[in-house]
């Protein structure tokens, strides 16, 4: 079982670097969420505060970098390098699904480096909600959060991939109910993040009244697994992955109707690939943003490119803030945006009011 979970992690590793597995024609909507660009800004560009406290850790920007992986030896490196670099950046980090480590131990060093090489980083344990229904519990969780000395678990929700992959687990019954077993016992907060089909309203509402403390929306925009699978699979699965390459809800309609529907922190990720996309996140309630393919590509060559990538994501952000007046990341919940296209459309039939973003005040 481990070998062929750590075959699997090695061949999306490839798969991610080599071949074209973002969403096709699918796109995350941050080209329908538009600035109101400030003539007259009114701040000093270098006094702008970007730092924030997420689950009570204060990161020294609104960025983490999303789970991609583990359970591999090329996942060892790649670890150590986002580490290092989130590291010196004071930021966060997830691992990929601890699966593999649970199953044999011999990989957790896979994992373990992360915190060896960030000793001081935000770091997010992860497993599978689909584990928790084939035997897992709090003592495999318990494991996850040990073996990394984790802020915090991620249970992750990939309904989509499992669909879709040959060896794939389908049988959710149960998911919600043991995702509360988990919220109410685990003394480490739990967050739930999607893997890039995105959470609707009632997901969002459901997973708030199981206990959680944080949603990661996972949009369509960024990566897509069923993609990954289509690479990895012949014949039906190989079809499938081809149908669903897009399927799911866009990260921007999925921030609105996470961030609309509970009052609980929620990360955006899926397709955010600039510090513009950052920026108009937290302009949709999002607390953090996560980037993950941008960073596995700059972490497969070097410490640097990891550092440089990341450093450009925050100047990124830091830029759009002075151009809309926002002294503070609290301030962009409450600057005007316009909601146009697709995503506008969505969220109106859905019922969701997209006139009151654009009214909000200027300061």
């Amino acid at each position: 079982m481990a070998q062929e979970i750590g075959k699997r992690k090695a061949e999306h590793i490839r798969i991610c670097l080599e071949q074209k597995a973002q969403a096709k024609k699918a796109t995350a909507g941050f080209e329908d969420i538009q600035f109101i660009h400030r003539t007259l800004p009114e701040i000093d560009k270098e006094k702008i505060d970007i730092t924030t406290t997420f689950l009570g850790k204060k990161l020294q920007a609104p960025l983490i970098v999303g789970a991609m992986t583990g359970g591999t030896d090329q996942a060892i490196q790649i670890n150590a390098t986002i580490a290092e670099a989130v590291e010196k950046l004071g930021l966060g980090m997830g691992v990929g699904s601890q699966r593999a480590a649970i199953e044999d131990p011999n990989l957790a060093k896979t994992y373990a480096v992360a915190r060896q090489k960030a000793p001081n980083a935000f770091l997010i344990a992860n497993i599978g909600a689909v584990q928790l229904t084939h035997g897992y519990d709090l003592k495999e969780v318990k494991r996850i959060v040990e073996m990394i000395d984790a802020d915090a678990v991620a249970i992750h929700l990939n309904a989509l991939q499992e669909a879709v992959q040959p060896e794939g687990q389908t049988n959710f019954k149960g998911v919600l109910a043991k995702i509360r077993e988990i919220a109410g016992k685990l003394d480490k907060p739990v967050i739930v993040k999607e893997t890039g089909a995105g959470i609707s309203a009632e997901d969002a509402k459901a997973l708030e009244a199981a206990g959680i403390k944080a949603i990661d929306v996972g949009g369509v925009g960024g990566t897509s697994f069923a993609a990954v699978e289509y690479y990895r699979s012949t014949g039906e699965a190989n079809s499938l992955g081809e149908v669903f390459w897009d399927w799911g809800i866009p990260t921007a309609i999925s921030l609105v109707e996470t961030a609309n529907s509970v009052k609980l922190p929620v990360i955006a990720s899926g397709g955010v690939r600039t510090g513009l996309d950052m920026a108009k996140s937290l302009a949709l309630d999002a607390s953090l943003a996560s980037v993950s393919q941008p960073v596995l590509q700059a972490a497969a060559k070097n410490c640097k490119e990891t550092e440089v990538l990341l450093s450009c994501l925050i100047e990124e952000l830091r830029t759009a803030m002075f151009l809309v007046g926002a002294e503070k990341l609290a301030d962009l919940s409450k600057i005007p945006i316009v909601i146009t296209g697709k995503t506008a459309e969505w969220l109106i039939t859905r019922g969701f009011n997209v006139e009151k973003y654009a009214k909000r005040g200027a300061r």
